[in-house]
């Protein structure tokens, strides 16, 4: 699956449904029929969505872990925590469900934001928080994660 781009705007009903932005599910397409898995964010207050083929990838990872050393068993246990299959209906809205919208405390007002090969979505107000609290050491964090040294160890 290619990158995703894209952040944007929407609302979510009372029942929890999202509409997907057209121009995420255009990008969606491919992945569309095969599903998706939503999980609470490990760093943040916000949810992730999976495309069941990424999901995939990245349980291989986690099924690596020896699970009889007691933190990876329960780092295995946290980060599935209230994880959850998802489809997308027939008029291209998700259904979130009622726990993982009481985390994430998503209301009416909602953004959903590309994130490299997931997407993430949040409450209006905490993703604009999110980002207001990350501007301040925004270019620090990008020399340090991005730039390393000269060697060709950096992106350029």
């Amino acid at each position: 699956m290619n990158s995703l781009i894209g952040t944007y705007e929407c609302k979510a009903d009372a029942k929890g449904r999202l509409m997907l932005p057209a121009a995420l599910k255009k990008q969606l397409t491919p992945v569309l029929q095969n599903g998706f898995v939503l999980k609470r964010a490990v760093f943040q207050p916000c949810l992730e969505l999976y495309p069941m083929a990424e999901w995939e990838i990245l349980m291989r990872k986690v099924n690596t872990l020896n699970r009889f050393k007691k933190k990876n068993n329960d780092f295995i246990r946290r980060f599935t925590a209230g994880v959850k299959i998802i489809d997308v209906d027939t008029n291209g809205r998700l259904l979130i469900p009622k726990d993982l919208t009481v985390f994430a405390s998503i209301s009416k007002n909602v953004v959903v934001s590309s994130a490299i090969n997931i997407v993430e979505i949040w409450d209006k107000d905490k993703y604009e928080q999110a980002i207001d609290n990350a501007t301040v050491d925004f270019a620090d964090l990008a020399e340090e994660v991005m730039g390393q040294d000269e060697d060709g160890d950096g992106v350029s």
